[in-house]
């Protein structure tokens, strides 16, 4: 990554004068805001989904998840919003699940942590997902030998290449895949073969041949009806519908959907089945439980949506009664690195990735840069008579940068994620006027690196601090905090 710089260097953290209580007191960042739900939000402060990889196997709340939120919520953010949690009642590794009743229980005792910790100051929401099947990138002879479907086109193929092979075995004509050089192989296999070899076999919305994805319009509006209904159940404040990024509903959302069925094509096809699910979830839950959408203000790959697309997307969304909008960008599967053997493509390691998660070794500085994407959607909205409010996020990490964005009417909240993992009370800090013993962000994207691994996301600042004398608890490999420090601390850097 410091090469993007040259000789290991990367851009430094903004100078920052911080409030005193009083300026914090007077300041946009700590008003109040009332949504259209009727929810009011203690201030404008946010805290995006991030995903900690601390859930069961099944999906179920563990006491590591309840650990990760109650600190969170004790520095008191005006919203907290709950990793990526998946509506379908399938494995997905440790990442929380909501497609089911048996997991209510669970995300019931959530959130009453959250609302002990923060004493009822924090509103919470929980982020609603659906994505379509990955594979992580085969062993090159066991997917020419087990996973790839043999087809007429394969011994058509070989046999130009090796006339003998007429009339062969399926086992002969596996050996002779084989045998290939890489250049012979790719001649041999189509584009999506090939792409299940180097990348992993990977499922798109557009893939109506087969039948669970050309039912996804009949199906997904009540999967996310029921497990938004879940979630007021549970007790959460709202749903934030996650249209972001590499999944499901952002696909339909993209320009690359070129589905032909009515769900796919032209901006109205494609924001028909978003506006589909944001529907049903309004009829299921009411007006009064807040429904925010998490979507791309760009899409940062060939052929993508841009903020055109968006600032469309936006008016539908607000249109259709969206409470809030939050936006994101990029961190999308199509530029994403070539993964290692045995393991999955990651969808924020390309060009992409780092427009969403913007790093301190890029060629720019990665402070407020994806602010501009949030203003156009807002300023669309504004210019149509439309108050919806809009969260921006993207390396927001002082209290100059987020009260400016405020005040020039490029957001009506202000989004940090990495900045509060770095330091959780951060936040309340800068509401009492203690900004001075903030642990700051490096953007380095160490925590990307774990989250890339599924392992239990930490922060480089607080990982080691305090292992002697605060006793807290650790990573299995025992060189990693599990939970950010309490108190006045600074690790050396920030």
């Amino acid at each position: 990554m410091a090469d993007k710089l040259g000789n290991g260097r990367r851009h430094p953290l903004s100078p920052e004068a911080w409030p005193d209580a009083d300026e914090a007191a007077a300041s946009r960042l700590f008003s109040p805001l009332r949504l259209s739900s009727g929810l009011l939000l203690a201030d404008r402060t946010w805290v995006p989904a991030m995903v900690p990889w601390r859930a069961s196997a099944e999906g179920d709340v563990t006491p590591a998840v309840l650990d990760w939120y109650r600190r969170f919520a004790e520095g008191q953010p005006g919203t907290l919003v709950v990793e990526a949690t998946g509506i379908r009642d399938v494995p997905s590794g440790p990442l929380l699940r909501i497609g089911h009743d048996r997991f209510l229980p669970g995300l019931a005792q959530l959130v009453q942590t959250v609302r002990q910790a923060s004493g009822g100051r924090t509103a919470l929401l929980i982020q609603l997902i659906d994505f379509l099947s990955i594979r992580r990138r085969p062993e090159r002879d066991r997917f020419l030998r087990e996973f790839l479907p043999l087809t007429d086109t394969h011994r058509r193929a070989l046999e130009r290449r090796r006339p003998a092979l007429a009339g062969c075995t399926d086992a002969a004509l596996r050996d002779a895949l084989c045998a290939l050089d890489d250049e012979a192989l790719a001649d041999v296999l189509d584009t999506r073969e090939l792409e299940a070899l180097q990348r992993g076999a990977r499922e798109r919305v557009t893939d109506c041949h087969l039948p669970h994805i050309a039912s996804l319009p009949a199906v997904l509006p009540g999967l996310f009806a029921d497990a938004a209904a879940r979630a007021q159940e549970a007790g959460f404040h709202g749903v934030e519908l996650h249209y972001a990024h590499a999944y499901t509903m952002a696909s339909f959302l993209s320009r690359l959907n070129t589905r032909s069925d009515g769900w796919g094509g032209s901006l109205e096809h494609r924001a028909r089945l978003p506006l589909a699910v944001l529907a049903a979830v309004r009829a299921r839950v009411g007006r009064d439980f807040t429904v925010g959408i998490r979507f791309l203000g760009d899409e940062g790959i060939a052929g993508g949506s841009d903020v055109t697309d968006a600032c469309h997307f936006g008016l539908r969304f607000a249109r259709a009664g969206a409470d809030v909008l939050s936006i994101s960008r990029g961190g999308k599967f199509e530029d994403a690195h070539v993964p290692k053997v045995g393991e999955a493509i990651y969808p924020y390691t390309g060009p992409s990735g780092g427009l969403c998660m913007p790093s301190v070794f890029d060629e720019l500085p990665p402070f407020g840069r994806n602010l501009p994407l949030a203003a156009a959607v807002r300023a669309g909205l504004r210019a149509q008579g439309l108050d919806t409010p809009v969260v921006a996020a993207g390396g927001i990490n002082g209290y100059r940068l987020a009260e400016a964005a405020l005040a020039s009417g490029h957001a009506d909240l202000i989004g940090a994620a990495r900045q509060t993992l770095a330091d959780p009370d951060w936040f309340l800090k800068l509401r009492t006027g203690r900004g001075g013993s903030i642990a700051r962000c490096l953007y380095t994207n160490y925590c990307e690196a774990l989250d890339r691994q599924h392992r239990e996301v930490t922060c480089q600042l607080w990982d080691r601090i305090g292992l002697e004398t605060d006793r807290p608890t650790l990573t299995a490999d025992g060189r990693r905090r599990l939970v950010a420090p309490r108190g006045d601390w600074r690790a050396r850097g920030s």
